[in-house]
């Protein structure tokens, strides 16, 4: 019984550090998703914009 303790947590400690590791790695993730998709999604309102203005500008500026 030298190496195994009824008292000895080495082991659940290991396992609770590994989970918490891999729950931040898990929510770093899925914040850097969501930032990326945001960023996406203002790039492509911007770019909708941008053309819906030129639309405007040119329909305009044909039919005056």
């Amino acid at each position: 019984m030298a190496g195994d303790d009824w008292d000895d947590d080495r082991a659940y400690d290991d396992a609770v550090r590994r989970a918490r590791r891999a729950t931040r790695v898990g929510w770093t993730a899925i914040g850097g998703t969501v930032t990326a998709l945001g960023c996406v999604a203002a790039v492509v309102a911007g770019v909708c914009l941008v053309v819906v203005l030129v639309w405007a500008y040119l329909v305009v500026s044909v039919n005056p």
